[in-house]
């Protein structure tokens, strides 16, 4: 049995595409990072890709009980190549139909030099097999595009079906994979 426990990473304010690039989270509001603690199970094992964003709200959301493991960086974000760090406006005039698509029809769509939806969740995917192989609670401090491609394999939709939804900085998705049949009961729970 292993439930998986996403959570988003602090905020980093950006206003523009954040993939790769290594900028930091914010993780002032104390009151939320405490609830979503409290909220996350005690015994788990917590890991986090290896970007200071991740990284820093993991180290925030440690407590007894909770193994720390090493950084994966198989759990990054999205590499979106030349547009990284573009804001949406500058990546629409640059390349209209290639923007348009890429959120549209994602799948094997990507970024100038990046990397297509498919590629980022077979990544995820590799990275994610072995540390739920051992059964458990697993905490995962992620990116918004990781935990949504792990909603749309465990739903079993094409991309497209998940970009709709809210993936909130501090919010927790769970997949339950030790129920019949497996669920998700909850997807962008900002606990109080």
């Amino acid at each position: 049995m292993t439930r998986l426990f996403l959570v988003r990473h602090g905020p980093t304010h950006a206003k523009s595409m954040v993939g790769w690039s290594d900028l930091p989270a914010d993780l002032s509001d104390r009151g939320k990072i405490a609830a979503l603690s409290r909220f996350l199970p005690d015994q788990a094992r917590l890991v986090s890709s290896d970007l200071s964003r991740t990284r820093a709200t993991a180290d925030a959301l440690s407590a007894p009980g909770r193994l720390r493991l090493p950084d994966a960086p198989a759990l990054r974000e999205l590499h979106f190549g030349d547009w990284e760090l573009k804001p949406f406006a500058e990546i629409d005039a640059e390349h209209p139909d290639l923007s348009r698509h890429f959120w549209t029809e994602p799948g094997d769509v990507a970024a100038p030099n990046g990397e297509s939806w498919n590629q980022m969740a077979e990544r995820v995917q590799a990275g994610l097999a072995p540390l739920m192989a051992p059964g458990g609670d697993l905490i995962v401090v992620a990116h918004f595009a990781v935990i949504l491609s792990c909603l749309a394999r465990f739903r079993g939709v094409a991309p497209a079906e998940v970009l709709s939804h809210k993936i909130a900085p501090l919010s927790v998705t769970c997949l339950d994979y030790g129920t019949t049949p497996p669920q998700a009961p909850w997807v962008n729970h900002e606990p109080e």
